[in-house]
């Protein structure tokens, strides 16, 4: 890496973590920024806007606010769905060979080719709907609005 150690004064931070000769207006963004929060100034999550996340440990298996909590849950409850529908027939059809590979009567194919060919993407899509609706649904919880427009669309 380049060590960058040296800074002219134009450059210095003030108090307020923005160099000094930075355009600002009141609300401490520059005059043509959006007037916009980000998504995150309201609800539960606006304790955690003071967060340094960047020399602070956050550990992604415990984490340590209640809208990560639901999220994580949600993450993990769709990685076990997405298992059992992607290795769940293989693994049947390695228990059970005889009714996995047996021919479907009406399409023709066997069960175990069916169930991976139309049924992993099938289940992905589904699971897919399922974890946006399942976002939208904690977002709303906890009052997190990705509507960066401030109006309709």
């Amino acid at each position: 890496m380049t060590d960058n150690s040296s800074h002219e004064a134009d450059d210095a931070v003030t108090g307020g973590g923005r160099a000094s000769d930075d355009a600002v207006t009141d609300g401490g963004r520059a005059t043509d920024d959006a007037a916009t929060d980000g998504g995150v100034a309201t609800g539960a999550a606006q304790k955690h806007r003071q967060t340094d996340y960047l020399s602070s440990e956050v550990n992604l298996l415990n984490p340590s606010t209640p809208y990560m909590r639901e999220h994580l849950r949600i993450v993990w409850t769709g990685f076990v769905i997405w298992a059992l529908v992607v290795f769940g027939p293989v693994t049947a059809t390695y228990l059970a060979p005889g009714p996995m590979t047996m021919t479907m009567p009406i399409i023709g194919f066997p069960l175990h080719y069916f169930l991976v060919a139309v049924g992993a993407p099938g289940g992905a899509l589904i699971l897919s709907a399922w974890y946006a609706r399942r976002r939208d649904e904690l977002d709303d919880k906890y009052g997190i609005d990705h509507d960066v427009s401030g109006g309709e669309a």
